[in-house]
This record gives C-alpha cells, structure tokens and sequence, in this order.
C-alpha cells in the first residue's frame, strides 16, 4: 500500500473515532513512514525536522489568544454582545432573523476581505468570533453553519480572485507551475479557469444554509464565564481595544508577522491600564491556552507533511495514478482530483499541493487533450481540494479557535466533517465538469 494512503487514511480514520488530532497525525505519520520504507529511526527523524515548520504559526496563535483574552478584558466582547441583544430585543423575533443574517453576512464579509482587502488570513477569527458566542447561542445558531460560513470565506477567494492570498495562489503557484511543466499559460484567464470551481463552492455554502438551518442548543452559562459578562466596560476601555485591534492588524500588515502584531496590541492593552500589571502575566498565560491546541496541531501537521516528503510517495502515488487512467479523460480527471483531495488533507495545505502535482499532472493532462483552460482549472481545483476538511488545514483550525472558545465546538465533528461534506464533494463535482467542458 501506498504510504501517502496509509498515513492520511489512518489519521483520518482515529480521528473520526475521537482520538485527538495530534495523536492521529503522530500515529498516521509514523505508520507512513514505517511503510515508506523510512524506518522508527529515519521516521522520527523526518517528524523532528518537520516540526520547526509549524513553530512560528503556533506561536502566532499563541500570542493570538492572549490578545484575544485582553480584549474580551476591555469589554469589547460584552459591549458587541449588549448592542446584539439589544436588536434581538427590541425588534422581536423578525428583529432576531435579521440580526441573525446581519452577523454571518459580518463573518462572511469579513473572511473574504481577510484573504485579498486586508490579507490577515485567520488571524481574525478569534479576535472576532468569541466576542459573538454569546449572541450565536442565545439565538441557537448552529456553530456548523458558521463554520461553513468561515471555510467558505477562507477558501474561494483565493481560488478565484487573483488579489491578496489569491495573487499568491494563481498567479504565482498555479499559473507558473502549469507553465513550468509545459504549457503555455499566455492569454489565459485565470477567474475563468476557476469560475466553475468557485461555483462549487458557493454551491456547497447554500446547502450549509439548508443542512444546519435548525436551531441548536449551547449551554449560555459556558458562554457567559467565556465572556466575563460581569466585565464593566467604558468609551475610553472600548477606545483603547479599537486602537490595539487596529495596531495589531497595522503591524501585521506592516511587518508580515501575526506574532509582533498580537504582541502589539497586547502591550497597548498592559500600558494603557486596561490589563493591570500585576494581572498581565496570569492574561497572558491564560489566553496562550486557549490557542495551546491549534498550535499543537499544526507543529504536528508540519511533522506529518515532512515524514510524507521523506518517504518520496507523494510522488509514487501520483505516478500510480497515471498508469490507471488509460486514454479517458473522464478518468483521468477524476483520479487526478481524487489524489490532489488526498495529498492536501494530509499536508492541510492547498498551496503545498499545487506544485507537487503539476509536474505530473500537466503533462498527462496534455497527452489526455485536455485544453491549457481545462489544465490549470484541474491542477488548482486538485490543490484547493481537501483544504476544508482537512483536521490539519489552517482553513478548519481557524473556525475551530475561534467556535471552540468555550469548549463547545468540536474540531472532527462540527468543523472538518461539515467542510469536508458541503465543499469537497461539491468541489469535486465541478472541478470535474469545468475539466471536461472548458
């Protein structure tokens, strides 16, 4: 068996059965690298070195929940939840589905911009999301739906629009990597390459809407020890947590460094009063815990990725792929979707993904007939594939930091299974259709 298979399969299968995804990632890497051929020694080895690559994206979400905590210190969180209800209230139950769609059109809103009108990628999500738990759940909003709501927001931007994240993706991975292996990308549009996919998704969003439209229960005394709602806030408390969320976000944008962003603002909040002193340390430390195990889980998916570079079947697999397709195109598309869907919810990185698959996928996308279009609209939908869904892929880690604040959000059930069924599949459908129609 392929040990691309085996790894992602086993870390897949013990985490539907509740296992946690750290321990799922270090057991299906290990069981990879066994089978690659790797060795216990060559296997912890490559787990070793990869960990140093998701080091500085733990630590930014460590240094993210601190911020987040000194915020929801501020009272910003209860002053965001006392003008929600007061629309709830005040204008009934009409007022409530209207203040309902008003905040995931917010989120929605806010995901896109966050991928190309201010490129701050998740560093949102629990800066912006906790603050909102206690409105979502006395209105009964299923977390699910808002996950949907977030992968959406996270993904098809960048698939689709070629600014911010997006420019990086088309431009610079897909199109010069499609290039590189052969075909001339000159005159191609890369939206209309894309349009079909993207469609794909915004399929799958809509039959989010309908699958988690039913009220669902949390328990508010969770969410209101999470907010602190006994905080008092005031203008000037409210003033100095605008001022830091706008110098974390300046400086991040500034520097490309969620890590000095967060810390920013974190110190605007100690020198400011707002966080006292002598309470500083006991925040800080508080906050880092609450983003402990996202950034465990992607310090242990960087292991994973590498123990799969290590073992050289990444390649094998895609290889092996080519010699079960025939002279079908329908096939070939299929099964190339198919292994771009498996390698990136095992690197949990869509843009790790593109230039792996390229340099085999081009040239047998060429000798099948497929036109340059069909090309590179089959190599990005076999990247962006398996992004949501994906137990180590930033686009499911991000909403589960911010869903899971209070503790009653699920990272396998709530966020990566409803991803995974409202966009792959969809994904898959029409990056299959946009293959053999364009």
């Amino acid at each position: 068996m392929n040990a691309v298979v085996a790894a992602v399969g086993i870390m897949l299968i013990l985490s539907l059965c509740r296992v946690h995804v750290v321990v799922a990632l270090i057991a299906g890497a290990m069981a990879g690298g066994l089978i690659g051929g790797l060795g216990i020694e060559g296997s912890l080895a490559a787990f070793n070195k990869g960990l140093g690559g998701g080091a500085t994206v733990a630590l930014s979400y460590a240094l993210l929940g601190a911020f987040a905590v000194a915020i929801g210190k501020s009272g910003l969180a209860h002053a965001l939840a006392d003008k929600a209800l007061a629309l709830v209230g005040k204008q009934g139950a009409q007022g409530g589905g209207a203040v309902k769609w008003m905040m995931i059109g917010l989120l929605l809103a806010v995901a896109v911009s966050s991928q190309n009108i201010l490129p701050i990628h998740i560093a949102f999500i629990p800066l912006l999301v906790p603050p909102l738990l206690f409105v979502l759940s006395k209105m009964k909003i299923d977390r699910r739906l808002i996950a949907c709501v977030l992968a959406f927001g996270l993904i098809t931007p960048y698939m689709f629009l070629p600014v911010g994240f997006g420019n990086i993706f088309l431009n610079e991975i897909l199109l010069a990597n499609v290039a590189k292996s052969g075909v001339d990308v000159t005159g191609i549009i890369v939206t209309q390459a894309m349009l079909i996919p993207a469609i794909g998704m915004l399929v799958g969003l809509l039959i989010a809407f309908y699958s988690y439209r039913k009220p669902r229960e949390y328990d508010l005394v969770r969410v209101e020890q999470l907010e602190k709602t006994t905080v008092t806030y005031s203008p000037l408390t409210l003033l100095v947590a605008a001022v830091a969320v706008a110098a974390a976000f300046v400086i991040q944008l500034w520097l490309d460094s969620m890590i000095l962003g967060a810390l920013a603002g974190f110190v605007i909040f100690s020198v400011s009063g707002v966080v006292r002193w002598r309470e500083a340390d006991d925040l800080f430390t508080d906050g880092m815990k609450v983003m402990a195990m996202i950034g465990f889980i992607m310090i242990a998916a960087a292991g994973f990725a590498e123990v799969m570079r290590e073992t050289g079947e990444v390649k094998l697999l895609v290889d092996a792929s080519t010699q079960w397709i025939g002279d079908s195109k329908a096939v070939g598309a299929l099964l190339m979707l198919l292994v771009g869907l498996l390698v990136t919810i095992g690197i949990g990185s869509s843009f790790s993904t593109v230039p792996i698959i390229a340099a085999i996928f081009v040239p047998l996308g060429v000798e099948l007939g497929f036109s340059p279009l069909a090309i590179v609209s089959l190599v990005g939908t076999a990247g962006a594939l398996g992004d949501g869904g994906s137990p180590a892929s930033d686009s499911t880690l991000g909403p589960t930091a911010g869903l899971n604040a209070d503790g009653q959000h699920n990272h396998i059930w709530d966020t990566v299974v409803p991803t995974f069924l409202h966009y792959n599949l969809p994904l898959l459908a029409f990056g299959w259709l946009a293959a053999m129609t364009l």
